[in-house]
């Protein structure tokens, strides 16, 4: 048997119980032929690189997976009949990451606010750079300052 890992983006309008019930079926597709589901993670709701069937952000599913060559291609099946699954992948890999994946280690290294003063850099406005009064035409061109 071959080890998979297969990734599915349910609607933004789903409630969390819905999405479970999606992995559920998922989990049972597999197991009905002769696979054994090792992992499933939940990646909550995120927002997406672009808008999909008008959705703006998507659940995000993973499931890993050691299962006979058919059962991708029957999830796969199953999987694009629900209309509430907006796109999914299934990849073979050679092994299972061991312990969380690294989207789920992301999500646990940074706590940080949407991004904000990071404090390592001084902060400068456009108003903090010394000003010239004088007219415009009496003012050296940067070319001039460049070569002085």
């Amino acid at each position: 048997m071959a080890l998979y890992e297969h990734v599915f983006l349910a609607r933004q309008d789903l409630a969390q119980a819905q999405v479970d019930t999606l992995a559920e079926t998922a989990t049972k597709i597999i197991e009905d032929n002769g696979g054994k589901v090792i992992k499933t993670e939940t990646w909550g709701l995120r927002s997406l690189a672009y808008r999909i069937a008008k959705n703006r952000k998507a659940h995000y599913v993973m499931l890993e997976f050691d299962a006979p060559t058919n059962v991708p291609i029957e999830l796969e099946r199953q999987t694009q009949i629900n209309e509430d699954v907006l796109r999914y992948m299934t990849l073979r890999v050679d092994e299972h990451e061991a312990g969380p994946s690294a989207m789920m280690r992301r999500s646990e290294r940074s706590e940080r606010s949407d991004r904000g003063d990071r404090g390592d850099r001084p902060r400068r406005d456009r108003d903090d750079r010394p000003r010239d009064d004088r007219p415009r035409e009496d003012r050296p061109r940067r070319d001039d300052a460049e070569a002085a």
